[in-house]
């Protein structure tokens, strides 16, 4: 596309889209170009509440990508999750793109990220996700909004009916799936590489790219994943039947008064939002639905049929704390011992040989590995390693284990009872002090961030492992392997003898695997009793 004096309209900061030219901005002394707020489906309201996305209406002229678009609808669950957003509404369905292209030619690699907030809170316009850091390494970087809550994740058997493939509940992942549609259909035009796009997200972000991993409908539009901290697995989004979703939003309906889908429809946006207080995080997994996902995740994974691309995958050290197993019980021998017998029963002596302690600084460690592992850490682990036994391809797997530094004294109530895991009730008591690396600690190291979070006093060490996370995300977009020049070697967790894993630290080094046979117990556990799912998390 030229201007009237020739000049390119790229060098005008303006692309050409199948729907329309977008005109971006570009920060000063930055050369990245980002547009905020380009739509990608149209606003799935009124009719189109709880339908599937629809291809976003054509428009005329230029349109401004200046601004990021509405966040979706949520309630106010999570303390640490801060928006640039263009308010909040049912109208969404927006991504941003950060590129470093001087032209359209370049089709350089690409990187789409989804936030996570267990499928109920988050946004691409939070500046933990900001793309810009990764994109002055040479990669197209795009955050993706989707529905959320009761709006992107609510079943009914009058939506199914209503449905030509006969489903619901799995609209927040079909946003996902239109968004990477629109990827292949344009990147092209932003100097990005349709056939070079790697997935990546975090908690529910991450389960999300198991997800398209598994789908008959994404796995042809990725060529890699990155997933940071949980799977559609054993998690508390584990992927449930479609008769179980059906059934939980016909008891939402009925909650709500409303007697049918007309009337959800006509429902104000606010009131239908406040009628989710209190609902479980599990209303919100996905579907097998015969269409986004044939069958379960994990029986995806385990027949080899998933996406065959590289992944990059772990968790982090202290993805739920003690809490979660031992309540407000003391951390004491005693305790432990009574509560792990009321969750594995006469398998707690076995539990607690994987799982030691006696001490309470040993009983609280013991407790928050357990509480990890039952919240996020077996759920990630059980994809990687079905991946790396079925996907021919390699899996390079990481721990992180680096604590936040010290908060700013002024800056500490803005996280107070951020302790990690999901936060249900706002009113709750504040969980304890992390102990170590929490629940999404890891976001603002991998996407160079660390700035834009004003609540810890970042230090040189921090700085540094940011700067060798960057680049081994950087190297494992561009090439499907984490390994180059100045980082650590990183071998392949499934490329023969142990299995090596990165532990990013301080000192981050690849070190063999630890603690196998606990993941090993938690699958005998789970199919001894026909379980797909973990047992409910505190």
């Amino acid at each position: 596309m030229k201007t009237a004096s020739g000049q390119s309209a790229f060098a005008q900061n303006r692309v050409a889209t199948t729907s329309g030219v977008v005109e971006g901005t570009r920060e000063r002394g930055s050369e990245i170009m980002i547009f905020r707020g380009i739509p990608f489906a149209e606003p799935p309201i009124g009719d189109l509440r709880f339908a599937p996305p629809q291809p976003v209406r054509s428009w005329s002229g230029v349109r401004k990508a200046d601004r990021f678009g509405p966040c979706a609808m949520q309630l106010p669950v999570f303390g640490d999750m801060s928006f640039r957003s263009n308010g909040m509404s049912e109208d969404c369905l927006y991504l941003n793109v950060w590129t470093p292209a001087k032209s359209g030619d370049e089709r350089l690699p690409v990187l789409v990220y989804f936030y996570g907030g267990g499928n109920m809170a988050g946004d691409g316009s939070e500046p933990r996700y900001d793309g810009a850091t990764l994109a002055q390494r040479g990669i197209v970087t795009l955050t993706v909004n989707y529905r959320l809550g009761v709006f992107g994740f609510f079943a009914h058997p009058e939506l199914s009916n209503e449905s030509p493939r006969g489903v619901s509940g799995n609209q927040g992942y079909l946003d996902q799936y239109a968004a990477l549609l629109w990827v292949r259909d344009n990147l092209g035009a932003f100097g990005g590489d349709p056939e070079r796009v790697t997935i990546a997200g975090e908690s529910a972000g991450s389960i999300s790219v198991s997800i398209h991993m598994a789908s008959p409908l994404s796995k042809d539009l990725i060529a890699g994943a990155i997933g940071s901290s949980g799977a559609a697995i054993a998690s508390p989004l584990a992927t449930v039947t479609l008769a179980e979703k059906e059934r939980t939003g016909a008891e939402f309906a009925a909650k709500v008064g409303a007697g049918s889908l007309a009337a959800l429809r006509t429902m104000p946006a606010e009131k239908l939002l406040q009628a989710t207080t209190g609902v479980d995080v599990s209303a919100y997994s996905s579907a097998v639905d015969r269409y986004l996902l044939p069958k379960f995740v994990d029986e995806t994974f385990a027949a080899g049929e998933q996406a065959r691309v590289p992944l990059l995958v772990g968790w982090n050290a202290e993805e739920a704390n003690y809490q979660g197993v031992l309540g407000e019980a003391e951390p004491t021998r005693e305790n432990y011992a009574k509560a792990v017998r009321g969750l594995y029963g006469e398998l707690a002596h076995e539990v607690q040989r994987l799982y030691p302690g006696s001490t309470a600084d040993e009983v609280i460690q013991a407790a928050t590995d357990l509480a990890s592992d039952r919240f996020l850490g077996y759920s990630t682990w059980k994809w990687s390693d079905l991946h790396g036994a079925t996907g021919h391809i390699p899996v390079y797997r990481y721990f992180y284990s680096h604590p936040r530094p010290r908060m700013v004294p002024e800056m500490g109530n803005a996280v107070a009872g951020l302790a990690g895991g999901i936060v249900r009730d706002p009113d709750a008591k504040v969980a304890p002090a992390p102990r170590g690396a929490v629940h999404s600690a890891d976001i603002e190291y991998a996407m160079g961030n660390l700035a834009t979070n004003l609540v810890y006093a970042w230090t040189a060490d921090d700085y540094a492992l940011s700067e060798m996370m960057q680049a081994c995300y950087a190297n494992f977009v561009k090439t499907g392997d984490p390994n180059g020049e100045g980082v650590p070697t990183w071998p392949a967790a499934n490329g023969g003898g142990e299995v090596q894993v990165m532990r990013w630290d301080v000192e981050s080094m690849a070190e063999r695997e630890r603690n196998r046979q606990r993941y090993l117990f938690h699958d005998r556990f789970l199919a001894g009793r026909g379980l797909r799912t973990q047992v409910q998390y505190r």
